[in-house]
């Protein structure tokens, strides 16, 4: 099971090369020796991630050093069509020969615990679920479970499978996943993976109110970064700046502390294409009740 005490995971999405543009192989290496030397053992990958698996293939030299030292968390249901399309498969064969091909890539014989990445609309929740489920009985994986659903979802997924862990949103600007699903976790002590904590850095303050973002980054896109929602964001990271430097911390990880703060979390993934990124990240902490409350009284009266 999942023992390790340090609250991040190092979620591997950002070194795949996908949406990053520019993120080399000796990036990627660096940037998981970074993680581990900060005490991070835990680490994030999917198929899905890299056109050709380069997540797991930048992780495969660290686990053949020292597997019993890692814990890795892979995902299927998810993969890339020839014209480079992301499409959602949850069908059982897909599955098993994605989790497969992902251990082949990672050179493992099993996942430490193997999640179902996303919902397949056509395909029934609970015949994906036994899939995963399947794998597990025949160890390709100790622990399962389900990413990137909400209360209801869950709930069909655990009637025919056993869950170990979820993976969903969470921020100070995404909230929602407190109020059901997380609390539904917690009562079955199923593990909670929270992701986001930065909103892919909007919530670092690392990125300035009139920042350009490169042709083919992916950012703009989500309504968070445009127009008056992300000029209300950046109100909120100035007046929380204060209190970060009051708590010695960066602003970067007062974010992901109120997130791994909350009750029921269990950790947060957190990407990094730099190992610079990762070395401010790893750092953060959970947070006092107080300044958890602090920051929720003054993220609320701004609207968000």
């Amino acid at each position: 099971m999942d023992t390790p005490t340090h609250p991040i995971v190092l979620g591997l999405w950002p070194i795949a090369g996908v949406t990053t543009i520019g993120v080399t192989q000796a990036d990627a290496a660096a940037t998981i020796r970074a993680a581990i030397d900060s005490g991070i053992t835990r680490f994030d990958t999917a198929f899905s991630y890299g056109y050709d698996g380069e997540s797991d293939k930048a992780l495969r030299p660290f686990l053949q050093q020292d597997r019993d030292r890692y814990f890795v968390i892979g995902k299927v249901g998810q993969r890339w069509t020839e014209d480079k399309k992301r499409v959602i498969d949850g069908s059982h064969r897909q599955l098993v020969a994605d989790a497969e091909t992902s251990l082949r890539r990672l050179g493992i014989e099993r996942f430490d615990t193997l999640m179902l990445h996303s919902i397949d609309p056509k395909v029934e929740i609970e015949i994906s679920a036994c899939a995963i489920e399947e794998m597990r009985q025949r160890g390709l994986a100790a622990n399962i479970g389900v990413c990137n659903v909400d209360e209801s979802q869950y709930q069909s997924f655990k009637s025919v499978a056993h869950c170990d862990a979820i993976q969903t949103p969470l921020n100070w600007l995404q909230r929602h996943a407190l109020d059901e699903l997380i609390p539904a976790c917690a009562a079955d002590d199923c593990k909670v993976y929270v992701y986001w904590t930065l909103m892919k850095g909007l919530l670092s303050g690392g990125i300035s109110r009139d920042h350009r973002f490169a042709e083919g980054d992916s950012r703009p896109g989500y309504s968070v970064f445009q127009g008056e929602a992300r000029a209300r964001t950046h109100d909120i990271l100035d007046a929380l700046g204060p209190i970060a430097d009051r708590e010695g911390l960066t602003v970067g990880q007062l974010s992901i502390g109120w997130a791994i703060s909350q009750p029921g979390v269990t950790a947060a993934l957190v990407g990094a294409r730099r190992a610079d990124q990762i070395l401010e990240t790893s750092q953060a902490v959970r947070l006092g009740g107080e300044v958890v409350e602090e920051m929720n009284e003054m993220i609320e009266s701004a609207g968000s």
